[in-house]
């Protein structure tokens, strides 16, 4: 398969085989060609060259539509569900029974046969947005099913679930793989391919580097062949030498843009050369935390100390004067200016400062400088400080608000879902960044939706519950499955979290 746009050959003759009764991965950095490769055998993408052959005759997709009717099914990283439905509804949309109205009890029937023979255990009058992350996915993958899918592809399927969600969807693909229907499984997390897969093809560049058995093959051959040379993949560190209290957080609560709280008295301490963890599933109050934190949001309880110093309510200018440095998680909508070039987008906390403007006028030479260091000592492609930050990929627009933040010399970094997006060779590059820091003295407040990435750099980590703090563990004798249970709100002693609605 080729495919190219203009300036780049996303897929150059890429070639890709699909066994009955397999568990294929796909490997390979950001730019590698992965996602459109995907989109091209679903019918979103036309080849300039190349052909599919399904079940030993071509084929050829015109849309998605085409895709579905020949028995390909796609569930995607975000999930395509209407929450206020039920399962049996969305499992249905768009070719429910009933030959003049919708027939929603043969609906239930069906859905709740097909979730039998798939044992894809759920019920099918819940409401969508009633169910868990894990739960939705089960649903997304029933709807392949329905239209009768002979060959499904998971994109990013773990993106979102816990240690113990991702177990049961890999029981379930092994049930299917002995069914005989052929996976297609999209990550970029090598021990999970390892774990599922039966084959791996690697992809860097838009081409095929290598199709390998998964048995034999290490995380780190992989990692090597995506990136094409030597990768560190777990960083080495020193045990943390802690300090003084740089960030103390009291009592703290959150209401969102949406009047709910978020964030339900939460109290913890980050030191001065360590790297303080957070660890939670999404929307447990999280990123609510740190935005207020930063002076995104306003604590509308508790307090937050910063340095020896009460900054609650000082605005998100002040804490940045004062020495806080803060990733987003969003990084379009909080991080960057995306109209903005990267000259622009570098020095957007600092351009007030010398030697950046002076008398009210922005000095444009030592802006220039300044962000081609970055640019360089960051390895932002590509390497032109006159692109618009619209103009990147994610990872790479990653890459920019982090040089800018941690060239800042904060006191306190706080990154949030720091190298999402990233490819393994980027990712190696930011976690040495955060150990550096951490080595200098400098408090970190990480906080991420990998686990791993939690589990590798933490020194301690705290974990979030329903916007509530379920426990802090050291990070050098935690556990996935220790850490799993926590993000699912049972506590220490083995009880379970009781929330009630705010």
């Amino acid at each position: 398969m080729t495919k190219a746009f203009p300036g780049v050959v996303a897929n150059d003759h890429v070639n890709l085989s699909l066994r009955q009764g397999e568990v294929h991965a796909i490997l390979g950095e950001n730019g590698a060609g992965k996602s459109t490769l995907m989109k091209l055998i679903y019918g979103l993408y036309q080849p300039d060259a190349g052909e599919i052959w399904l079940e030993g005759r071509p084929v050829h997709f015109h849309s998605p539509r085409d895709a579905i009717r020949a028995g390909i099914g796609m569930v995607h990283q975000h999930f395509m569900l209407i929450p206020a439905l039920s399962v049996a509804d969305n499992v249905v949309l768009g070719d429910e029974p009933g030959k003049i109205r919708y027939d929603r009890r043969e609906a239930i029937r069906r859905v709740r046969a097909l979730s039998e023979q798939y044992r894809l255990a759920i019920d099918p009058t819940a409401k969508i947005g009633s169910l868990s992350v894990g739960l939705q996915q089960r649903v997304e993958i029933l709807k392949a099913f329905y239209r009768k899918a002979k060959v499904l592809i998971l994109d990013e399927p773990t993106a979102l679930l816990t240690p113990q969600e991702t177990e049961e969807l890999f029981e379930v693909v092994r049930h299917l793989k002995a069914e005989g229907v052929p996976v297609l499984f999209i990550s970029h997390k090598l021990d999970e391919v390892r774990a599922i897969a039966d084959r791996v093809t690697v992809m860097r560049a838009g081409k095929t580097v290598e199709t390998v058995p998964v048995a034999g093959a290490t995380a780190q051959e992989l990692a090597n062949l995506m990136v094409g040379r030597d990768v560190v993949l777990r960083i080495d560190k020193k045990p943390a030498e802690p300090g003084p209290v740089v960030l103390d957080v009291r009592d703290v609560r959150v209401h969102g843009a949406d009047k709910q709280e978020h964030v339900r008295g939460v109290s913890f301490q980050v030191h001065g050369g360590e790297i303080f963890g957070l660890a939670g599933i999404d929307g447990n109050g999280q990123f609510e935390l740190v935005d207020a934190i930063a002076g995104l949001l306003r604590v509308s309880g508790g307090a937050v100390h910063f340095d020896g110093r009460d900054i609650t309510h000082l605005s998100p200018a002040d804490r940045t004067t004062a020495g806080i440095s803060y990733v987003p998680q969003d990084r379009q909508l909080d991080g960057l200016v995306l109209e903005f070039d990267l000259v622009e987008n570098t020095i957007l906390r600092d351009f007030r400062r010398r030697p950046f403007s002076r008398a009210g006028w922005l000095n444009r030479v030592p802006a220039l400088r300044y962000a081609e260091r970055l640019i360089e000592q960051f390895d932002v492609r590509p390497r032109n400080v006159h692109r618009k930050a619209g103009e990147l990929s994610g990872g790479n627009q990653q890459k920019v608000i982090l040089a800018r933040e941690v060239a800042r010399d904060p006191k306190l970094l706080i990154v949030a879902q720091p190298t999402r997006g990233l490819d393994v060779g980027a990712i190696e590059g930011i976690h040495r960044e955060l150990i550096r820091l951490r080595d200098e003295g400098k408090a970190v407040l990480l906080v991420s939706l990998e686990l791993d990435e939690i589990l590798s750099l933490s020194d301690r980590i705290g974990v979030i519950h329903h916007g509530e703090m379920v426990d802090i563990v050291p990070g050098d004798t935690a556990t996935r499955e220790q850490i799993g249970l926590l993000m699912t709100g049972v506590r220490p002693n083995g009880a379970t979290e009781e929330v009630t609605n705010a």
